[in-house]
């Protein structure tokens, strides 16, 4: 449960001396809320429990999750969750919205990006996520998912994901305006971005991307490539665009 985030980022001060989100306080919230946020195939249900505490169900294809409520509770005090209830409300319609992407939804909506392989960040690979609203998650496959079939289907998408190309003299950078993490949708078809670049009079050859996760991504030649990288304090990867075929999937 910890993974799902409740987005959004509380105060300093919030977070170093957190105010405590009250379990009771959180089930009426909850009582109120998960009748308006619900969408078709997600059931929402509050369990009460004798004796065990309150339960919040989720449900939705393969997917169930069972949270006590006394835990999200605690996760929101720890984030620092304001303990009223516009602030415990817009947490909690936060995490629903994170909540795991299912198999079919990747199969209809899924689209390859570029993410760490490690939590070291020095490595990359394809990964499928599913867009709801203005953020991207990612696709842990069920048992018994189509695998290549829904990993095809997201490469196909990403081919024609829509994205701002800057040129800033030698130095091109794709970036998505809502969804920072789908700028590296174009890298799916190399080819295609280096024809789009040779179009607008960029010198193509021995062409570079340096790839930052969740970030625009820049294209340029090595040289150029390599001091881009090194500017930068994020963890990056630079190669050729000619390697990115060899990139795993996640």
């Amino acid at each position: 449960m910890s993974d799902l985030r409740f987005g959004g980022s509380a105060g300093l001060l919030q977070r170093l001396r957190p105010t405590r989100v009250d379990v009771a306080d959180l089930l009426d919230v909850a009582d109120r809320l998960l009748p308006t946020v619900s969408v078709p195939g997600l059931r929402l249900d509050l369990v009460t429990r004798l004796g065990a505490g309150s339960l919040l169900v989720l449900e939705e294809d393969e997917r169930t999750l069972r949270v006590p409520l006394a835990d999200l509770a605690d996760d929101m005090t720890s984030k620092g969750v304001a303990p009223t209830p516009t602030g415990i409300a817009t947490a909690l319609a936060a995490w629903i919205v994170r909540r795991p992407v299912t198999d079919r939804q990747a199969a209809r909506t899924g689209v390859a990006v570029l993410d760490w392989a490690d939590r070291r960040q020095t490595a990359i690979g394809w990964r499928i996520v599913v867009q709801r609203g203005e953020v991207a998650l990612p696709w842990t496959p069920s048992p018994a998912a189509d695998v290549p079939s829904i990993r095809s289907a997201a490469a196909e998408r990403a081919a024609d994901v829509p994205l701002d190309l800057r040129v800033e003299g030698p130095v091109a950078l794709w970036s998505h305006g809502t969804v920072p993490v789908l700028a590296t949708s174009v890298l799916i078809t190399p080819e295609r971005m280096l024809a789009r670049l040779a179009a607008i009079g960029l010198d193509t050859v021995g062409m570079h991307v340096v790839v930052t996760p969740h970030r625009p991504v820049a294209c340029a030649g090595p040289g150029i490539a390599a001091r881009l990288a090194g500017e930068t304090t994020e963890a990056s990867v630079t190669l050729p665009w000619s390697r990115l075929a060899e990139l795993p999937w996640l």
